[in-house]
């Protein structure tokens, strides 16, 4: 196997546990709460999910295309 899709499947991995850990913060009381008075999650969450989703968008284009030649 290629490095390449090595490092993707690594980087898919990470991203999707990235995403669950933003989407469980989500559920908490203090994201709601704050949610619903200013309309935005807090920076933490957003980095989660917004990293989790590159993340696993980069890995995933590194396992279908990394290793062509």
């Amino acid at each position: 196997m290629h490095w390449t899709r090595i490092l993707g499947i690594a980087l898919l991995v990470g991203g999707a546990i990235l995403l669950w850990m933003g989407f469980s913060a989500t559920e908490t009381i203090s994201e709601d709460i704050r949610q619903t008075v200013t309309g935005q999650y807090s920076d933490a969450t957003t980095g989660y999910l917004v990293g989790g989703g590159v993340a696993a968008a980069v890995g995933l284009v590194l396992i279908l295309f990394g290793a062509r030649r």
